[in-house]
């Protein structure tokens, strides 16, 4: 039976995942506790990645060495860059690119030296697969997150949305920042902190890989104030739905 791993850099974005494992057993591998158990019939392992590139990386490696994943995916939040990328959207990517990696003038900015790429694309039919089950859960979100948190972030209609995704090293919050983001990569739809270091993990060892982001915040000044309870009320109960919704048609 394959083995499907599940990452998620904060514990609020993993908990809610980890408590549909009812027969979880805690395996400690590399300082981290990676859940080994169950999930609607499939060998599913849960980790926390922590936060960062080399985190996420060093999470991915354990994954497929240790716990010999057939496939990974990655599960959180982003920030928005996108215009049309709005808070309680869900972004798959369809490909991840390091912002922040520039070995100029030796090699083009944001190519990864000595790989030839800047983007490391995702795996086609897991991101397809994932992205259908998105539309499900999205197509009645209050279902999974009920009234309250819908009218308190003020989620009307969201949407679902497919394309690049891009990483580095430090929390987008600014305006400035933001947009330099976007005239540089005009393509990026969100933002985050590990994803593209995992998708260069899962090309080495050949396992496909997929990621699925909620946005939590549009990355500029007026970034949301309550990040913790937008990721334990939406992100964490999105993460949830889509993943089971994605396991039990798998």
């Amino acid at each position: 039976m394959a083995v499907i791993g599940i990452m998620s850099a904060m514990h609020e974005e993993l908990s809610a995942v980890l408590a549909a494992m009812p027969d979880e057993q805690v395996v400690h591998v590399a300082g981290r506790e990676f859940g080994v158990g169950q999930w609607h019939g499939h060998d599913v392992v849960a980790v926390l990645s922590r936060i960062g590139k080399v985190a996420a990386a060093t999470t991915a490696t354990a994954l497929i060495e240790r716990f010999k994943v057939d496939a990974l995916v990655f599960t959180g939040a982003a920030g928005g860059l996108a215009p049309d990328a709005q808070v309680g959207d869900v972004v798959v990517a369809s490909a991840l690119l390091q912002h922040d990696m520039d070995a100029s003038p030796l090699f083009p900015k944001h190519e990864v030296p000595l790989y030839g790429r800047s983007r490391f694309d995702t795996d086609t039919s897991l991101s397809k697969a994932l992205a259908a089950a998105a539309e499900q859960v999205l197509s009645d979100p209050a279902q999974h997150l009920g009234a309250q948190a819908m009218a308190d972030f003020h989620l009307l209609l969201p949407r679902v949305h497919q394309g690049l995704i891009v990483s580095g090293d430090r929390f987008v919050s600014t305006t400035a920042e933001s947009q330099a983001l976007q005239r540089s990569l005009p393509e990026a739809l969100a933002v985050e902190m590990e994803g593209a270091a995992v998708a260069q993990v899962c090309l080495d060892y050949g396992v496909p890989f997929a990621a699925v982001r909620t946005i939590s915040d549009r990355a500029d000044d007026d970034a949301h104030i309550d990040f913790s309870r937008f990721i334990r009320e939406v992100a964490s109960r999105y993460s949830l739905a889509i993943l089971s919704q994605w396991l039990m048609h798998r």
